[in-house]
């Protein structure tokens, strides 16, 4: 599965980046854990490879329970009726923030190719309904997350028809803040409404500070020509006492409650990710994890 994950987030229109094989939860190994980097939920895969039987059953809901997930996929040979219907009731009943889906793996071949794996959705969430249901009242979000999720799902319409190559998400989250991947393990692009502003970052949050800050340092060694590049300056962020570290640019004084500028602030960020991509291509791209501060060398990207 973590060989055709591409597969699967074009399937799932998520950013999925599964970096956990056979998690532990209590006596028990879940096959797959990782997160969506879109939005950062928490993500959980539990392979079958016959059909779908009762014990898978019991053990996806085990492993829901010991790791808190926003998302699980069950993906199975052939699923039964009852399996499917266990799914959408599953989507029914729980809130807008859980997320199960069936899906069936199958292999195809075209021609003299090698065979490919092909993946088929048979059961998902009613997103729709649950977004009615949270806007009406009946769920948890707050008037201001409604804003949010207004606010990225015209940004995601954007991306999808201007830059389809940056992001494969579809619902937008009801979070400040929306991220993309940079196309390396533990960095990111970040959208944020913040206390500065509306935020364009690129952001190193690898669970290893050391190579956060031997990445940051790299790129930051070539601070002149990244801001050449770019057409102006940047706020390069080390936060010393912090894991992570960012490059930003901020639009100041963006409120996501001032709706009459949202068209504003869309085009602002777009604009700038452009500008932020390009100038990083200009320099080799996002440095790696071999990165070596202070001799300017970006490494593996």
């Amino acid at each position: 599965m973590l060989d055709n994950v591409d597969v699967l987030s074009d399937l799932l229109g998520m950013e999925l980046v599964l970096d956990v094989a056979e998690h532990p939860v209590g006596g028990f190994s879940l096959d797959l854990m990782g997160r969506d980097e879109s939005t950062g939920d928490v993500v959980i895969v539990e392979n079958q490879l016959e059909t779908s039987d009762h014990g898978h059953l019991g053990q996806i809901l085990t492993y829901a329970a010991g790791t808190d997930p926003t998302t699980i996929v069950w993906v199975a040979a052939a699923f039964r009726s009852e399996h499917r219907a266990a799914i959408d009731w599953l989507n029914t009943r729980t809130d807008e923030d859980t997320r199960f889906f069936a899906v069936e793996l199958g292999v195809v071949r075209i021609g003299d190719s090698a065979p490919a794996p092909s993946f088929r959705l048979v059961a998902q969430p009613n997103d729709w309904e649950k977004t009615v249901r949270s806007v009406t009242g009946q769920g948890e979000a707050s008037g201001k997350q409604v804003l949010y999720r207004s606010f990225w799902a015209r940004w995601i319409e954007m991306v999808q028809s201007e830059r389809s190559g940056w992001s494969r998400a579809t619902r937008p989250p009801r979070d400040s803040w929306f991220t993309m991947t940079a196309g390396t393990p533990h960095v990111t692009y970040y959208n944020a409404f913040t206390r500065q502003g509306l935020s364009s970052e690129l952001v190193f949050e690898s669970p290893d500070a050391d190579v956060n800050r031997a990445r940051f340092e790299a790129l930051s060694d070539r601070r002149s020509e990244v801001e050449a590049a770019y057409g102006g300056p940047l706020d390069w962020q080390s936060l010393p006492g912090r894991k992570a570290c960012r490059v930003a640019e901020y639009l100041p004084d963006a409120d996501v409650t001032v709706e009459a500028r949202w068209a504003e602030y869309l085009g602002w960020l777009l604009d700038r990710q452009t500008q932020l991509r390009r100038a990083l291509s200009t320099v080799g791209g996002v440095p790696g994890p071999d990165a070596h501060p202070g001799t300017g060398a970006l490494g593996q990207h």
